[in-house]
């Protein structure tokens, strides 16, 4: 239970501070059991990042996970300051970013390269926050842009996954079995149909994609794709004094000319956060209206203000291959799925997240989980990536109005996707003038937005 309780179709209840709205747990929501058992498998995904981190960074086991505990501060800040968006990483971005520190030398060389980029993302998004300009990009970027950034974000993900020596290739048996159960307990028709029926369906949905993970690690140590792993009991001990020599304080802060290299970069992350941006806007603006009894504030200048905060707190204290994004798509779309049961199923949208990532940060320091884990790091990460890319999918196409928007966004997201952000906005912004536009020298009006080109059947 909590301290202060939410009358129907009013917000939950949250202290003011700035652009802020602060919500504790026990004081402003309820703790949720279901997030917080899906929780402590899903942080899994969360240590997905430590063999990015001793392969690019150079970066010792103990001090990557000493980086991992930085980013679960930084997870919990969203529900904390009143976004209700379930924070991850800029998904999609990391085949990017990892291309950019290609260029450098692991690390001295390569923490400072990607300092500058997350100082940079961190600017673009406290810039665009404090002027307002990110709602208002929301709000003038034509439907069919919004759909092709995110269909390009969608196919980007499950490109890196299905390619040549991709994860695929390497773990096929637990990967594909694992994905089509997820897909299945979160997404289709005939399950939902069950758990309208079955109360023991109506309980696995609630967990998420924790199911089809579980049986894709313990089928994958089957079969040989994965170790069997070596468990062990305590509390993890992560290099927190050791991190020091391995932060830009120490290794020193890089030059102008390696700010100017992550500029694209830089650019080309925003562009796929804003992507998310759109994908969580879209499933709040869906939960909101399927509860009546909750207002959800989804204020966008907060989320790129907390987005901010993330970003300059890795920056300085973890510079991360996965930057700080505003949504973890697959367990925003898990969880909005949960909440529009009602308030006995989750109290709050923030109830939810909020939980979720307390819980993360916390199973973080449980020993016995995180070396139960160890061996099957990759096929978190992997499911992680599938499901982003459905998601993105799925909710890029319902963004879309008529054929014209479809042609234009499809294609823009396929240069996105294989030519990366800079050009597939440049394919969009120019298939919106010469194929969607009425006039070329002369806004659309509103009549001519909403009526847009003739179906064809």
């Amino acid at each position: 239970m909590q301290l202060y309780k939410r009358k129907d179709g009013e917000q939950q209840p949250c202290w003011s501070f700035g652009p802020f709205r602060v919500r504790l747990p026990f004081i402003h929501y309820r703790w949720e059991t279901a997030e917080m058992l899906q929780a402590l498998i899903m942080f899994v995904v969360s240590l997905a990042m430590i063999p990015l981190l001793e392969k690019y960074l150079g970066l010792p086991y103990d001090v990557a996970l000493a980086y991992v505990v930085v980013c679960g501060i930084g997870f919990m800040l969203p529900a904390l300051l009143g976004v209700p968006f379930v924070p991850g990483w800029i998904t999609p971005g990391i085949p990017v970013v990892l291309l950019f520190l290609g260029n450098f030398e692991p690390g001295p060389e390569a923490i400072q390269a990607l300092f500058a980029l997350q100082f940079l993302v961190f600017v673009i998004f406290l810039v665009l926050g404090v002027t307002r300009l990110g709602s208002t990009l929301v709000k003038v970027i034509p439907n069919s842009m919004k759909g092709g950034i995110i269909i390009g974000a969608g196919i980007a993900a499950l490109m890196g996954e299905i390619s040549t020596g991709g994860r695929l290739a390497n773990t096929p048996i637990s990967l594909v079995l694992g994905s089509l159960i997820c897909l299945y307990l979160m997404f289709s028709v005939s399950f939902k149909g069950l758990t309208e029926r079955v109360p023991l369906a109506r309980k696995i949905v609630n967990y998420g994609m924790v199911p089809g993970m579980l049986i894709a690690i313990f089928i994958g140590i089957a079969v040989g794709e994965y170790k069997m792993p070596d468990v062990k009991f305590g509390i993890t001990a992560p290099a927190f004094a050791e991190m020091w020599n391995y932060l830009p304080f120490n290794v020193g802060f890089p030059g102008l000319d390696v700010f100017l290299l992550a500029v694209p970069t830089a650019v080309i992350a925003y562009i796929i956060a804003f992507g998310d941006i759109i994908v969580g806007q879209s499933l709040m603006q869906r939960a909101d209206e399927l509860r009546p009894d909750e207002v959800i504030e989804n204020n966008i200048d907060r989320v790129h203000l907390v987005t901010a905060l993330r970003n300059a707190l890795h920056a300085f204290f973890a510079p991360y291959p996965g930057l700080a994004g505003p949504l973890w798509t697959a367990v925003a779309a898990t969880m909005a799925e949960r909440y529009k049961y009602g308030r006995k199923a989750m109290d709050s949208i923030y109830s939810g997240g909020g939980t979720f990532w307390i819980t993360g940060f916390i199973a973080l320091f449980m020993l016995p989980l995180v070396s139960f884990f160890q061996p099957v790091l990759p096929i978190a990460l992997s499911l992680t990536l599938i499901l982003t890319g459905y998601i993105c999918l799925m909710v890029g196409f319902e963004q879309l109005n008529n054929n014209t928007e479809r042609g234009v966004a499809g294609t823009m997201g396929v240069v996105l996707a294989v030519y990366g952000a800079g050009w597939g906005l440049a394919a969009g912004a120019a298939l919106y003038i010469l194929v969607e536009r009425t006039h070329l020298l002369k806004f659309t009006s509103a009549k001519d937005k909403t009526s847009g080109a003739p179906e064809v059947d």
